[in-house]
Parts: C-alpha cells; structure tokens; sequence
C-alpha cells in the first residue's frame, strides 16, 4: 500500500560545506541560541533555509522565505549543494547513547520518496493531533523553495528485517557518503543505493506497508497541503508529479535501535494546590509508596531509589510524583495502578487502546479530576509545561517554579502503531523518539 521511490537527492559537497558546520537539527527543535550558533558556524549552513532569521524591515517582497529560496538556488549553482546523478535510496544510521545510560545504540532506516497519502486512505496514520501555526510557516516555506530539506521520520513494521538486511548490506559495502558527529553526539551516516536489484527489493518489500508518522506532523500536513494547492492549478493534475511525494526517512519497528523517551509533566498556577487532597483522590484507585527525605544528603539517595522504582514498575502502571509540600514532609512517590481497577469507571470517556497508556492515564485520571487541568488547558500550556529530563522536572518543584511533577515511563512503540492504525490520536507530547533526525541530510526538490 505505501508507494516509496528512489529520487535525486541535492546533498552537500563536503569540499566546499563540511557536514558537521551545516546541517541542523529539525527547526522545531532549534533555540535562538541554536539559531546563532548555526548561523556562526558557516555562511552555508541550512539554518538560512530551515529556520531563517526574521528582520523587522521585511516585507512581502524580501523577507524569511524569499532569503531561503534565493540561498538555495544560490548554494546549488555555486555547487555548493549538488544533485545526485541516479535515483537512490539512501541508507541512514543514528549511533548514540541513550540518555541517563550508558547504552550505545545504532538506528538503521532509509530516505526515499513517499507517496502523500490522506489520512484517509489507509496507508499513513498520524498519532498526534497538529497546531495550525508551524504548519502556515512551513507551508510559505515550501512555496518558496519547492524543496523538503527536513525528514519526516516514518514507521513501519517489518518482523522479517528484509529492508534492514539490504541496507546493513550497503553500508558494509562501501565508505558512508556522508558521516559526521552531531552536537547531541549522535553519530549519522550516510549510503547511497542506487543499485537496480537492490532498490526493487526495498520498494518491493515497503508495498504492502502501513506508515506511521513518529516525527513530522506538522510537515507531512504541510506537504499535503502544498499538494492539494499545486493540484488545483491544473486541470489534468499528475498523480506521480514529484509534489505528490514528499521525503521521508522510513524506521522498522522491529529495529534493535529504535528509542523512545518519556517526556514528563511539570504543573503550575494550580488554583488551591493541596498533595493531601489528591491523595485522597486516588487512593481508590493508586497505592502510593513514599520515598521521604529530611535533607540534602537523603534527597540523592530517596531520588535514586524512586527513579529505580518507576522504572521497575513499569509494567504494573506507575507513575512517579514529586508534590511541593512543607519541607518536613517531602517525599517522592510512585503511585501504581491497583490490581483490577476499573478503568472503564476511571476513563471512561477513551477508547480501551488508549487506556493502556500511562500517558493517558495521567492525563485523564488525574491531571483533570484530581487537580481540575482540562484539554484546554494542556493545549494552551496554562499550568503544563514539558521536561524530557527527570532531573529537570523534580528541580522545578525544589526550586519553586512548579507545585508538582509528573514523571512517566516511556511509551511502547507498539503501541502507538495500534492506536495510530486505529485512527485514533495520543495527547500531545506522548512520545519522543530519540535521536532527531538530521535536517539537510538529503534534499529533495519538488
């Protein structure tokens, strides 16, 4: 069912453009500082294209988008962006550690050219609900330069690892195209596959495949978009016209280096805070084991005990919580699910696949009866902000920024493809899949 092709990707020279001075992270990850740190590392780094800086005498006829355009074309006639002569896939490897471990791992996929498909249709599945506004930048963005240099990271699922056979094949072929260290210190490298028999065996095995978007939302909607308009300024439009595709960086499921993080949840401006009286509120439905400390000293060894704990529950549903309360009786606690809690009577207004989410529990079992924070709320982060790491939301709480945390367990990557394929959605911020994926990798013109 998934259409994936083989394309001309424009990629750096590396004798004019070292890779590690300009490619960036995805723009939706880029800080104002990653902004100047970019834009001081080299005149062609991607930054000018991905998330340009605005001035305030811009206007209609130069501003972001019209700079981005005219870079690109300027960096491709100078050469210092080139065209791939064939058709290729191109195999892809993300070497890392995983954060808060020692544990190196190495993500294998592919970049190809993937059909848009609506949602539908049946082939691609979101599992996140999209915000209109990156979408109207990306869109302008994409008017402009008709060139994706971002990835869409894609999921599929392969039990057999027929596709990661021939790319482990590739890449242990021939010297990678492209390799260099990221900031973060994920290594990434790059193969090119332009061999016939080895490209029909990847599209082949990729036809009967359904796709799940893991990162990209808001750009894979904006493809679409961008589709729709340039079909409706033909009469016969071509359904393989190259805006039909859009590219995509393809990951097995059943890939060994495939990492997903929790991401936590920090509450402040709660109107009558009170730890006793959400406790009393769960009781019925969580047991509560307390970690307490007197004292800096006792804080590190209770915090590493909780942490352990959390992790070690994970499949009893645990959720970690760190109340501010008066300084005698701080304590971190793990609340874990009762055995046969009901909860059909506990959330009652989601779908039995979405009960299964520690996420979802959180969010509709307590953050909304227990301390009144609604839907509406969480979208317009009026009390919820967001930490990937455990440290940084417990110190929130120490430091007086926040009356509580809430620290998850990571999601499983199965089941966000069972609930994306059931054409339902997570709340937002449910997973992280880690590392990113490299903008300005390979482009692709449109």
């Amino acid at each position: 069912m998934a259409q994936v092709h083989p394309f001309r990707a424009f990629r750096y020279n590396p004798a004019r453009a070292p890779f590690d001075r300009v490619l960036t992270q995805p723009y939706d990850k880029i800080s104002p500082a990653m902004q100047d740190k970019y834009y001081a590392a080299d005149p062609h780094n991607l930054i000018t294209i991905e998330k340009g800086r605005a001035f305030p005498s811009d206007s209609a006829q130069k501003n972001v988008y019209t700079r981005a355009a005219a870079a690109l074309q300027d960096w491709i006639h100078n050469n210092i962006v080139a065209q791939d002569p064939a058709p290729s896939f191109y195999a892809y490897t993300q070497e890392y550690t995983v954060p808060g471990t020692d544990e190196r791992r190495t993500r294998r996929g592919f970049i190809g050219a993937g059909k848009l498909e609506d949602y539908s249709a049946g082939v691609v599945f979101r599992h996140e609900q999209t915000l209109s506004g990156p979408k109207a930048d990306r869109l302008e963005l994409l008017r402009h330069t008709r060139t994706h240099t971002g990835q869409l990271f894609m999921l599929y699922s392969d039990a057999q690892h027929t596709i990661d056979a021939i790319l482990a094949e590739a890449a242990s072929s021939s010297a990678p195209a492209t390799e260099l260290r990221d900031e973060y210190g994920v290594v990434h490298r790059l193969w090119v596959i332009a061999e016939r028999e080895r490209v029909s065996a990847i599209q082949s095995a990729m036809a009967d495949q359904k796709l799940v978007i893991a990162d990209g939302h808001h750009r894979y909607e904006t493809a679409i978009n961008y589709r729709n308009e340039r079909r409706s300024q033909v009469i016969h439009p071509d359904v393989n016209a190259p805006y039909e595709y859009a590219m995509m960086t393809f990951i097995n499921t059943r890939s060994e280096g495939l990492t997903i993080l929790p991401t936590h949840r920090v509450a402040a401006n709660l109107h009558d805070f009170s730890w006793p009286s959400v406790r009393r509120y769960l009781e019925p439905w969580f047991t509560a084991e307390a970690f307490s400390f007197q004292n800096e000293s006792e804080r590190n060894e209770a915090r590493s005990k909780f942490l352990s704990r959390l992790a070690e529950t994970r499949a009893q549903r645990s959720i970690g919580v760190y109340p501010s309360v008066q300084r005698a009786k701080r304590a971190y606690y793990v609340l874990t699910l009762r055995s046969g809690a009901d909860l059909a009577q506990l959330l009652p207004n989601v779908s039995p696949l979405q009960r299964e989410l520690d996420v979802v529990l959180l969010h509709e079992g307590i953050l909304e009866p227990a301390l009144g924070i609604t839907p509406q709320a969480v979208t317009a982060e009026k009390n919820l902000t967001y930490e990937r790491e455990a440290p940084a939301a417990l110190d929130a709480v120490d430091s007086g920024a926040a009356q509580i945390a809430f620290l998850l367990n990571a999601c499983d990557v199965e089941q966000v493809m069972r609930i994306a394929t059931a054409g339902e959605v997570l709340p937002q911020k449910s997973t992280d899949f880690y590392p990113k994926l490299l903008s300005g990798i390979t482009m692709y013109q449109i």
